[in-house]
């Protein structure tokens, strides 16, 4: 079977809330994923939409594989780099929040 990929580094959502709808879409295919994708309301939905068009892209220009054979095989999220910010508390302190990201990947292959 032949394998096609697409990557994102460093999409500015933490890796749990992305994981959410990594398990939405694992598994599906490409049409519904995509359907999935579209409707859903979490901030890394059209995230994933995103990496999903360019996996197409890639089976289609570079594979010339049929769009309508592929399926999501293979979905990653890991975490990637962590901003640390300040905000200003009352009575001259400070607390530290993170501003979290992700690198997703994602493969798509055929269906013999």
């Amino acid at each position: 079977m032949t394998e096609v990929n697409a990557k994102l580094r460093g999409a500015r959502v933490s890796s749990y809330k992305a994981r959410l709808v990594a398990d939405q879409i694992r598994g599906k295919q490409v049409e519904e994923a995509f359907d999935i994708l579209t409707f859903d309301l979490q901030k890394s939905a059209p995230i994933f939409k995103k990496v999903l068009e360019s996996a197409i892209a890639n089976a289609e220009l570079n594979e010339g594989l049929d769009i309508d054979r592929l399926f999501i095989s293979k979905v990653f999220v890991d975490e990637s780099f962590t901003m640390k910010r300040i905000r200003p508390r009352a009575r001259g302190r400070a607390d530290r929040y993170l501003k979290r990201s992700c690198n997703i990947a994602l493969t798509l292959e055929e269906i013999n």
